[in-house]
C-alpha cells in the first residue's frame, strides 16, 4: 500500500510542480496572490483563516507522516535464532535472505527468486517472490519450497512458525513458433 501512495504523491507534487512553473513562466505571479480588498472581504468571515491554517497544518502533517514512513524500515536487520541451549544468536537478516534466495532460486523450474524478510526480529516472516521457467508447473515449483525451502528454514531457526507469502511469477519470454 506504501508503493501506492508513494506514487500518488509523486504524482500530484509533480503536477503542482508543473502548474506552478507554467503559471510563473506565463508572469501570472509576479503580483500578489490576495489584494488587500480580498484580504478585508475575508477577514470579515471568522471562519475563513482557522480553516486555512487548519488545512495547511494538516498539509504539513501528511507530509511529515509521509517522510516518516519513507525512513522506517519493515524488514528486521537481525534475527534472533534459537541455539538449543537456551541462548540465541543474532544472524544478519540479509545473510538470511541471501540464503533463501539462492536456495529458491536452485529449485527445478525456478529462474529467479527474491526473499526479503517481513515481521519482527523475534517473529521473522518472509515475502518470497518466484520467477518460474516458462514450462514450471507451479503446484510443484510450491510444494518443492514448502517441503526444500521454508521447512528447514523454520527449523533451523527454532522457530514454531515461519510464515510466508508467496508469489508466482512467469519469466517473460517470446511465444514458441509452430512451423
Amino acid at each position: 500500500m506504501l508503493r501506492a501512495v508513494n506514487r500518488v504523491l509523486v504524482g500530484l507534487a509533480g503536477l503542482m510542480l508543473l502548474a506552478l512553473g507554467t503559471a510563473v513562466l506565463a508572469g501570472r505571479l509576479h503580483g500578489v496572490l490576495l489584494s488587500t480588498a480580498t484580504r478585508h472581504k475575508w477577514r470579515a468571515h471568522g471562519w475563513w483563516w482557522p480553516t486555512v491554517i487548519a488545512v495547511l497544518s494538516a498539509l504539513v502533517l501528511l507530509a511529515l507522516w509521509w517522510l516518516l514512513a519513507q525512513l522506517h524500515r519493515r524488514r528486521p536487520r537481525e534475527v534472533a535464532v534459537d541455539c538449543g541451549d537456551g541462548g540465541t544468536v543474532a544472524v544478519r537478516g540479509r545473510a538470511l535472505e541471501a540464503v533463501l534466495e539462492a536456495e529458491a532460486g536452485a529449485l527445478d523450474g525456478v529462474d529467479r527468486a527474491r526473499a526479503p524478510l517481513t515481521g519482527r526480529r523475534t517473529a521473522p516472516g518472509v515475502r518470497i517472490t518466484l520467477i518460474l521457467t516458462p514450462h514450471a508447473t507451479p503446484a510443484a515449483a510450491l510444494h518443492r519450497l514448502q517441503e526444500e525451502v521454508l521447512a528447514p528454514a523454520r527449523t533451523s531457526m527454532g522457530l514454531p512458525a515461519f510464515p510466508a507469502e508467496i508469489r508466482l511469477r512467469t519469466v517473460r519470454h517470446r511465444a514458441e513458433r509452430v512451423e
